[in-house]
This record gives structure tokens, sequence and C-alpha cells, in this order.
């Protein structure tokens, strides 16, 4: 076979390589032409000299080619990948030290809360200007699988205004499975059957089968509890699940920042998350993991480019579901996975017009979602309170209204747990200000919110979250890496 892949924000050097290698393990796709896209030539060049390395170990006929044009590489693409984050680590930053002023404590800070709307607003102008470009130069019919967050508003805008075939894509569902097989000691996850249906970042383990026997709540409550790792690491996912009924896909530190009971008051957030990793709830842990990934990366390079030359083994294929999608639409090999689509009317209890993200199955007549899911009660109206601002926030990007962006975060459940209506509207105006020159759709909102801060009288703090740690030097992680391999 033989067509055009386009990933735009192949910068992300990383996820690009897995992505790569993971369409390689199809035996079809080894003639494709890959086109990467980034703003940053210098990530492109990384990127570029690792899949060419990768190819030459190989043997491969497929091409590589990389572009800072994007409808360049856009340009016949059948299929268009995104993986971007704009503002990169710099607008990132923002998201989470102006909410702290605020009192708003965020682990990630990319789906809801403050920092994932403000992340939504810089998105979604520039996922519009990609669908543009879609319809424009792309393959007639191509489509648009996105990776980026906040991964719900991007889908909502790319659907609704971008007018393009988009499907969105995570992989918190086979995390969240994975565990769960670990608990009750499965060899290997297939052993687990399971239906997630909710929105992405909130989808839920409704039906849950091992070797075709149904696990019950108390069953699985206890599961988690013996375990000795889980037990420590997602105190607040067991306690979710011993209230709901059901268990969370997400993280301990991305659920905490979802929901309003959680992380409203610094005393009681150490009580809920564990410090052993970023993902278990620290203040901007996410934010600190990506800066030492990055700086990482930057110092290693050599290292990650010679690893590249050695040959694929398609038995390490990822769970991506990238690869997998464009496998089953190619050659009819049914694929099924949890998918990122707009609701009409598979959840019966979520608004048609969310995106959801529940099961479906793919072949060659296209991505066939699984009607007529039901969400236990609890975990709809939870869905429904990041459903209300989802739609406020895209919105409000798409019009450049501030004032639609101020209730959006108003109405967002951690904030609301926290912040006054008046600390919101200036720590929106706050937030607009120092990130305008990434939100062009308010430039004529930015003179006045500037003016307003400079009248207010609502105080802020310098404060550094309830559980903050520092970025490590790469001296430090060379060190912490070292004591690993020792101690395996």
């Amino acid at each position: 076979m033989s067509f055009k892949i386009a990933i735009i924000g192949a910068g992300s050097v990383g996820f690009t390589k897995k992505l790569f290698t993971d369409l390689l393990c199809v035996p079809e796709f080894r003639d494709i032409e890959v086109a990467l896209t980034d703003i940053s030539q210098h990530n492109l060049d990384m990127i570029r000299a690792i899949l060419d390395k990768v190819v030459d170990a190989n043997g491969f006929p497929v091409k590589v080619t990389a572009h800072t044009d994007r409808r360049r590489a856009l340009e016949g693409a059948k299929y268009i990948i995104s993986c971007v984050r704009v503002g990169g680590l710099e607008a990132y930053a923002d998201d989470i030290r102006i909410p702290l002023k605020y009192g708003i404590d965020q682990c990630v800070g990319d789906t809801i809360c403050a920092g994932g709307i403000l992340y939504g607003q810089r998105n979604i102008p520039v996922i519009l200007d990609f669908c543009k470009d879609i319809r424009e130069v792309a393959a007639p019919g191509a489509k648009f699988l996105n990776y980026a967050n906040p991964m719900a508003m991007n889908t909502w805008a790319a659907i609704e205004y971008g007018k393009v075939d988009t499907v969105g894509l995570c992989h918190g569902v086979q995390h969240g499975a994975e565990q769960i097989a670990e608990i009750f000691g499965a060899e290997n996850v297939s052993e687990l059957d399971y239906i997630c249906s909710g929105i992405n970042h909130q989808t839920w383990f409704i039906d849950l089968r091992l070797n075709g026997r149904k696990i019950e709540k108390d069953e699985l409550v206890a599961a988690f509890e013996a375990h000795p790792v889980f037990s420590q690491q997602e105190k607040l996912r067991i306690d979710v699940l011993k209230r709901f009924g059901v268990y969370s896909t997400e993280s301990n530190g991305h659920l905490s920042e979802y929901l309003p009971w959680y992380r409203k008051r610094p005393d009681e957030i150490a009580r809920w998350i564990d410090m052993s990793d970023w993902i278990h709830g620290e203040t901007g842990g996410y934010l600190r993991h990506s800066t030492e990934t990055r700086n990482w990366f930057e110092t290693e390079f050599p290292q990650f480019l010679a690893s590249a030359g050695k040959p694929i083994d398609p038995a390490k294929r990822s769970n991506e579901h990238a690869s997998h999608i464009l496998e089953a639409l190619e050659t009819g090999r049914v694929y099924r996975g949890h998918f990122n689509v707009k609701n009409n009317g598979v959840i019966s209890n979520l608004p048609s017009d969310a995106i959801i993200e529940s099961p479906g199955f793919v072949d060659r007549f296209g991505i066939n979602m699984v009607s007529g899911v039901t969400l236990p009660e609890a975990c709809a109206a939870t869905c429904m309170a990041s459903i209300n601002v989802q739609r406020m926030s895209v919105h409000a990007a798409v019009s450049g209204d501030i004032d639609l962006l101020k209730l959006a975060v108003l109405h967002d459940p951690l904030v609301g747990a926290v912040a006054t209506p008046e600390e919101v509207w200036q720590m929106v105006d706050e937030m607009v200000v120092a990130q305008a020159r990434w939100l062009p759709q308010y430039a004529d909102a930015v003179p006045a919110a500037k003016e307003r801060l400079a009248k207010s009288s609502v105080k802020t703090r310098d404060w550094a979250g309830a559980a903050r740690r520092n970025v490590r030097s790469i001296e430090e992680l060379r060190a912490e890496k070292s004591a690993l391999k020792k101690a395996v």
C-alpha cells in the first residue's frame, strides 16, 4: 500500500517515533510516505534524523519528509495526526503558575480546570487552521486523528467548526485496564474484557470480565486495597470507586482536578495524593515532568539516535490507537478500541453534541461506535459538569468572547470550589494578558483586561502549591537513573 500520513507537531520527538515504528509494524505500510511538520526546525531535524535511522536499519522503502511549511506536509495526505502543544512549556507554565495565585492547585491542567481551559483557547484557533488546510490540500475525505489535549475541546472544535472527519485518541483506557489486570494477577491484559465509557479523562469501567467472569465492585475495591503499590498511589481513585461503584480510567492526579472535592483545601491534598511520581497528584507535576523530559532529551540526543538503529519488533508494537485504526481502515482487519467522537446518542444520558469516549470497532467501513450505553448516574453527573465547561470553552475560543470564557472557568468544578467570581474574573484577565501572543481571538479584549488588572483590588498570593517539587537537573536525573540500574 502507498499513501501519505502527515504528523503535525512532529517535534514531540519520543511520541512521533512511537507512532512511526507502530505504523511500520503493519507489513502493508512499509511503502507509505510520512510527512513531518513542526514550527521548530531544530526539533524537526532531530526527529527526521531518528526516523531516517529507523528506516535505514530496517531496509524499508518508506519515505520520510520534513517541513516547516504545514500545507506542504498536508498536500495529498490521507491521514493527519496531531500531537501539538500550542505555546509550548512557556505558556503551560502560566497555566499552572497563575491559578496558584488564586489558590487553584492543579496536577496537570490540560483537560479542564483553569489551565486546561486556557490551553484549549490557545489550541482551538490553530486546530481550525489545520482543518482549513486539510479541507483545501489534503486528500478528499482525509481523516484527522487528534492526540492533542484538551482532547474533548480540540475534537469538538474540529468536528463542529472545522468540518473535518475527526477522531480523538487517548491511552487512558488502556492504562487503566493494565492496572486492573495486574491487581488480579492476570498474565496478560488480553484476559480482561471491559466496556469503558464517558468522556476523555473521565471514562468509567462500567463492565469488567476476567476470563469471562464478571468482576463486581467489592472484589475490585478489595484487590486495589490489597495491592502494595496502587493502594498508595491511587487513593483518590479508590475512594471514587467506593462511592461511585465503578473505576475511573484516569490517573490519581488527573482525576483529582476534575472533581470539586479533593483539591479544594491545601491541607486535604496530601491526604489523597502520592509523591512517588508526578502522575499521582503532585502540584504542577506534568509541567515538571515535561520540562525534565525536554532537557533530558536535548542532552542525551546522541544516545536516542543510536538506539534508533535497531530492527523493529512487531511484538513490541504499542497500544496507541493510531496504527491499529489505520490498519483496520486499510486492510479490513477489525480493531476494537475506545474513541473520542461526537455522541449523537451513543451514550443515552449525555448530550448529543458532547465529545464522548466509548467503545467502537474499525474496519474498511470506518469507525463504528457501539450505541445504547447508559452511564451510572453519578458518572453521568460528573461528566455533565465537564461537558458544560467544555461547550462554553469551545464557543468562547471560536468567538473570542472573554465574558463567555470567564463563565466557562467559573463553572469549572475545581475552580468553583476554590475561587470567588471576582477572583475568577481577575484570574482570566491575567491569563489572557500573559498568553496574548497565542490568543489572537482575544486581541481586542486584551487592552481592557490590562486596564482592569491595573485597577483591581482582588488580592493574590505567592504560592507554590500544596505539593510542589523542583525541576531536577540533568545531573540529578543521571544519578537517579544510575541508582535505579544498580538497584535492579
